[in-house]
């Protein structure tokens, strides 16, 4: 995907979270849906805390050297971090979730406008691990892995 391509999937993707946050049943939310037992809300959860961190792939890559290959990922612990801002939003409402959600969704879309070419044509490596170009690492976190997501909301995997 390009940068045009990529800014109109997350607008997509924004607005499906909402839609699919509003058509589930209430009693879905403490269903499993997800590996560990993550419930509907917890995936949930995990979509507004994960949101955030994108932008800052782009902040990395402006603070790297042009000589280094690396923005993050050596020795992290994707499921510890991951279980930790879960649980910090144990006690936040549905409709809390996706405010946070769409407020860095926003957040994320303003990141990819403002950054130029040649930064995003960069080498990068996510804190998971993928790596690529930093549009490519960005679309694969901020898109697929959310459009992931979505399909365990939905029941769809």
């Amino acid at each position: 995907m390009n940068r045009s391509e990529t800014i109109a999937a997350l607008e997509t993707d924004a607005a499906a979270v909402a839609e699919t946050v509003s058509g589930l049943a209430a009693r879905r939310w403490d269903a499993g849906v997800y590996e560990h037992g993550w419930t509907a809300r917890q995936l949930l959860a995990h979509l507004a805390a994960i949101e955030w961190t994108y932008p800052k792939l782009i902040d990395r890559a402006r603070e790297a050297s042009s000589a280094s290959t690396s923005s993050g990922g050596g020795g992290f612990d994707m499921d510890a971090y991951n279980r930790r801002q879960v649980e910090k939003r144990a006690d936040a409402s549905v409709a809390d979730l996706l405010d946070e959600f769409a407020r860095n969704r926003a957040a994320t879309i303003a990141a990819l406008r403002d950054a130029d070419d040649e930064l995003l044509a960069q080498p990068a490596r996510s804190a998971g691990g993928v790596q690529g170009t930093l549009l490519q690492v960005f679309a694969s976190v901020a898109v697929d892995h959310v459009r992931q997501h979505l399909a365990d909301l939905r029941g769809e995997i």
